[in-house]
C-alpha cells in the first residue's frame, strides 16, 4: 500500500517536469516509462528522450531527477536512459550525480 501511495505521488511530482520545446509533462510525453517503487523507498526509471539527439535530454533527465528527489519518502534513484546516441554516458552521469 505504501510503495503504491509513494508512486502515485512520484507521478504527480513528474507532471510538473514541462518539456519546454512542447509545453507538455515528460508522462503525457512518456519520457519516463517503466517506473518502479520498492518498500524502502527506492525508484527506478527509463528515461527515454523525444529523440536520439534530443538537444535537452541531459537538461530533462536532471530535472525529473531533481523533483523525484524532492518527494518525501524516495530513498534513491536508478535511471536508465534509452534510445539517445550518448545514453551509457548519460545513464553513468546522472546516476553518479547527487541531488540535494
Amino acid at each position: 500500500m505504501v510503495v503504491k501511495l509513494l508512486k502515485e505521488v512520484i507521478l504527480e511530482h513528474l507532471k510538473k517536469v514541462i518539456d519546454p520545446e512542447t509545453g507538455a509533462d515528460v508522462l503525457r510525453m512518456r519520457l519516463v516509462e517503466e517506473l518502479n517503487v520498492d518498500a524502502n523507498g527506492r525508484v527506478s526509471y527509463i528515461f527515454h528522450p523525444s529523440s536520439p539527439f534530443c538537444p535537452i535530454a541531459v537538461f530533462l533527465v536532471k530535472e525529473i531527477k531533481g523533483v523525484v528527489a524532492k518527494v518525501p519518502g524516495v530513498t534513491s534513484q536508478k535511471i536508465t536512459v534509452t534510445d539517445y546516441v550518448a545514453a551509457e554516458e548519460l545513464t553513468i552521469l546522472i546516476n553518479k550525480e547527487i541531488t540535494k
